[in-house]
């Protein structure tokens, strides 16, 4: 477990990741999916951020989260999406104990050398994640990302998404 104080600031973009415990495949089905997208959604009406990319995998995610000034820090955030869906999942496995690994990871987009270059990697990496770990051969194919979002503009995402500032400036 990492000692390292996390960061914690407002109007920052933070890229979070976390694995299941063991990394065991505990989120393969639809149905647990699912679940993420319901808990994303509760976090979304609790509090105030937003949600620019993200992907569900079967033992991990990734989001792309930008906090705002009116709204809680990454890790209350992080917290609550984390503990709602390991009460959830575990009370429909009818489970106890731990769901995650480790504390969430994140990395700041504004911390890094070039932010933008940064930005555009690590949304590319989110949307793409799916084809590196061959789970489908073309990113569009794959329900549980963001990309759709990106590429149509007729698209209704599961999740409120919002497009980043650095994405914005692509024109």
């Amino acid at each position: 477990m990492s000692d390292r104080k996390r960061k914690c600031e407002p109007n920052l973009t933070y890229h979070t990741y976390s694995r299941c415990c063991n990394r065991l495949i505990l989120m393969k089905n639809s149905i647990m999916k699912d679940l993420m997208i319901k808990v994303l959604n509760m976090a979304m009406e609790k509090y105030r951020f937003e949600l620019i990319s993200y992907v569900i995998m079967d033992n991990h995610f990734h989001f792309l989260i930008r906090t705002l000034d009116t709204g809680p820090t990454i890790s209350r955030i992080m917290q609550f999406i984390k503990s709602q869906y390991a009460r959830r999942y575990n009370r429909r496995m009818n489970r106890t104990g731990p769901f995650w690994n480790e504390r969430f990871g994140d990395v700041i987009i504004e911390d890094q050398e070039n932010p933008e270059e940064a930005f555009h990697n690590i949304n590319n990496y989110i949307m793409n994640n799916p084809v590196k770990a061959n789970y489908v051969s073309d990113p569009r194919k794959y329900k549980y990302g963001c990309i759709h979002f990106y590429i149509d503009e007729n698209y209704d995402p599961p999740v409120r998404l919002t497009y980043h500032e650095y994405y914005l400036k692509l024109g």
